[in-house]
């Protein structure tokens, strides 16, 4: 639980000390903010398998590691931002906890990855990595682009960089999240590369696993935009434009998952 702690600390606090996430924390709307939390949920229970506390075989204990790495998220998040006068007394109880759970999220990730980043890993938690098949590499890409875009998406700077782009950078932008995304699914060292390459090399690993990949980033970055009330009110081409953006620290999370899970 320490190091779980230790873990949500590292994860978290960028977004801890961040002016918008406490702004968020209370004016986004609540259904948004419970769908968010209902998608976090199968996200926790995933991650648990493939790098929680500790190696699980049963249901019941990867649900319980999840719900303690939202826990642990869930104090930290209150306890720092109590310290940092962030929880103002005047503040409702439904402000506060919209707050707190918004933060939680990240902290609970951090707690479940801390395992991998601070300990020695279980070779059967590695094995499970590395055998997962397609559908679970891009489970564990989802998970990479939804962190990385999440450290960033609460902020206006997504918005005004938006805003200063024309649609030639968008496309260049497009086109270097998927180069980078392919040269780090296809060159570096992910479990089951070797694999891949024998079964069909660069093109198939494009088809396969980088344009799925791209796709699951755009994705997740719509969907943090629409949580956070950022398409409210937005021509549609520029919430294409503000995914796009968004959609490249999510394609470098994506790419960097393996290698972080």
């Amino acid at each position: 639980m320490a190091r779980a702690c230790g873990g949500a600390l590292l994860f978290s606090f960028p977004l801890l000390m961040t002016m918008e996430m406490w702004s968020l924390g209370v004016s986004v709307d609540r259904v948004r903010l419970l769908i968010f939390l209902i998608v976090s949920a199968p996200m926790l229970l995933g991650l648990s398998y493939f790098a929680g506390f500790e190696p699980t075989f049963r249901l019941k204990d990867e649900v319980l590691d999840a719900l303690a790495a939202f826990g642990v998220g869930c104090v930290l998040s209150a306890l720092l931002l109590w310290l940092f006068g962030v929880l103002e007394q005047h503040l409702t109880a439904r402000h506060t906890i919209g707050k707190i759970v918004l933060c939680a999220i990240p902290a609970a990730l951090g707690a479940l990855l801390a395992s991998k980043q601070m300990g020695e890993r279980d070779p059967s938690t590695r094995r499970r990595a590395a055998d997962c098949g397609p559908f679970g590499q891009l489970f564990l890409m989802s998970v990479g682009a939804m962190f990385l875009a999440f450290n960033v998406a609460p902020t206006e700077e997504m918005i005004l960089i938006a805003y200063q782009m024309d649609a030639g950078q968008a496309l260049i932008l497009m086109l270097a999240s998927i180069g980078l995304l392919h040269a780090f699914v296809y060159s570096l060292g992910f479990p089951g590369e070797a694999r891949r390459r024998e079964a069909g090399g660069f093109l198939r690993t494009f088809i396969g696993f980088t344009a799925p990949g791209y796709g699951v980033a755009l994705i997740s970055s719509l969907f943090l935009l629409w949580t956070f009330g950022r398409t409210d009110g937005v021509a549609l081409h520029e919430i294409a434009t503000m995914t796009i953006v968004l959609g490249f620290p999510a394609a470098l999370g994506a790419a960097t998952a393996r290698l972080v899970i």
